[in-house]
């Protein structure tokens, strides 16, 4: 080891000098290699998905306890619930996209963006705008508006170095607290910008009264980190090379395509050229021979046979491959990126031909785990700040149901603002098995029925409601329920009969 001779620098230092690079050439990964665009794809798809949808649990118990207000209780809970979730999905799924300052995406499709740039370029950044000329249009009715930026426009005015307060455009305090975001007004390589992307402008990451105006989420590694990097920097180099053996495989494989033939003869060199003159009487027997095959041609089942002077032989020659291992080691350079992107081998080839129910559901539910964590951590990151954020505005609106005496939003948001997110299903391996494990588990009070349904991305209230219509609606048909109303229910639902006179 003795070239291996690595420098030991601040996170921001290894991170901030390159960052240009690697975010680079992560993105042409992700733009023009099929692989790392099917990881990114099957990451997304199964942590954020198509819609994330909010389940509100404000935190009544501290609330009691803070405030000591005995209203705060579970009756409160679940009144203030059902109206923030019917209030946050008019907002988040509004049609006109006021949610969006530039009214193209939804929240959620503004949430897969901000995850998909977290992957690749290593930092999601939104920012929140106060337009109170949207409020009354459409579903929204509000005036906070989300905007996804580009993390290139974050960095430090006019490309300085990093300072002891100013680190990668984000500056901080003496304990490292995120003060303000330096962020262009334009791209840095977009020439028809080119006056805008030499301003840059300074968002102060709270406003005075404690709205919050910068949302921005990285996975750090080291203490004292302020960027991020994207989940391709570990095998950027393998990647490469991947990719370089695919061109050279491809070059091979054309050149074993290719093959040639040529016919032997028995003649020298000196009577093949006296039978190419016209007046040899060799020459004129060849031509006897070409107009007798030409007029009585040999056939083989229809097809044309053809005919060769004594001794003449038709050869042919091909080029070998010489690769064979070739598939093996694809697979296994793929295994890396598998498991720098904490998902599993089959998921990034989408090869399951290979695997037997057993070792897919262990490398199902690694691969859930990592998921599950990257899930977590984009909520605490980026969608529940999201969401605190609209909820300010519509507590500050009266909107929501409060008991008399409650503080302030900004007094207990920790409180108010705490919620879940329903994501993508997790799904089954074998469903027969799998139910019959969730259902031996809720019987053994092990689980329940809100976890289960959360796991396939079910709001278990919903599900409650949706079960007891199609229930009545089997008993308006005089139809008699299916076998999963319950073993007694149907005996439970009849009346009882009146007691007898006697």
């Amino acid at each position: 080891m003795g070239d291996w001779l690595p420098v030991i620098r601040s996170p921001d230092s290894e991170i901030n000098q390159f960052r240009d690079r690697m975010v680079a050439r992560s993105r042409d990964l992700a733009r023009n290699d099929g692989w790392a665009s099917g990881g990114i794809a099957r990451i997304l798809d199964n942590t954020v998905g198509a819609n994330m949808r909010l389940s509100a649990g404000p935190d009544y118990r501290a609330l009691a306890a803070v405030t000591g207000i005995s209203a705060f209780d579970a009756e409160w809970a679940e009144e203030f619930r059902r109206v923030v979730e019917a209030l946050w999905r008019g907002y988040a799924d509004d049609v006109s996209r006021y949610n969006d300052v530039s009214r193209q995406l939804t929240v959620s499709q503004q949430m897969r963006l901000l995850l998909r740039h977290k992957l690749i370029d290593g930092d999601s950044l939104a920012l929140t705008y106060w337009l109170p000329e949207r409020i009354g249009r459409g579903a929204a009715s509000y005036a906070t508006s989300f905007l996804v930026v580009d993390p290139d426009r974050l960095s430090n005015p006019f490309q300085a170095m990093d300072t002891k307060f100013m680190r990668g455009g984000v500056e901080i305090d003496t304990y490292g607290v995120p003060l303000a975001y330096h962020i262009r007004k334009a791209h840095q390589n977009d020439w028809y910008s080119a006056i805008e992307s030499n301003d840059w402008e300074r968002v102060e990451y709270e406003d005075e009264d404690g709205w919050r105006r910068v949302i921005h989420d990285f996975e750090r590694d080291r203490a004292g980190q302020n960027r991020g990097i994207g989940i391709f920097t570990p095998v950027l180099a393998r990647f490469k090379m991947l990719a370089r053996y695919y061109g050279v495989e491809l070059q091979a494989a054309t050149i074993a395509a290719t093959f040639g033939t040529y016919v032997t003869s028995p003649y020298d060199p000196a009577q093949v050229q006296d039978a190419l003159s016209a007046d040899n009487e060799l020459s004129q027997y060849q031509q006897l021979r070409a107009d007798w095959s030409k007029e009585r041609p040999a056939m083989l089942d229809g097809a044309k046979v053809p005919t060769l002077a004594p001794g003449e032989k038709i050869e042919s020659v091909a080029s070998a491959h010489p690769h064979a291992g070739f598939s093996d080691f694809a697979q296994e350079m793929l295994r890396t990126f598998a498991a720098a992107a904490g998902i599993s081998a089959e998921q990034v080839t989408q090869d399951w031909s290979k695997t037997n129910y057993s070792s897919a559901r262990a490398a199902l539910l690694e691969s859930w785990k990592t998921l599950t964590r990257r899930n977590t951590e984009f909520k605490i990151g980026t969608a529940t700040p999201m969401y605190s954020c609209w909820l300010h505005e519509a507590m500050d609106r009266g909107d929501l149901p409060l008991p008399n005496g409650a503080p302030e939003y900004l007094e207990a948001r920790t409180h108010y603002s705490r919620c879940d997110w329903l994501g993508v299903a997790r799904g089954w391996v074998d469903p027969v098995k799998e139910k019959q494990g969730a259902i031996l588990g809720m019987d053994g009070a092990l689980s329940t029925l809100k976890r289960e349904c959360a796991e396939q991305g079910l709001d278990y209230e919903e599900v409650i409601q949706q079960r007891a219509v199609e229930i009545q609606q089997f008993k308006d048909a005089g139809l008699p329920p299916p076998n999963w109303y319950g073993d007694d229910a149907t005996s439970a639902a009849q009346p009882e009969p009146e007691p007898s006179a006697q």
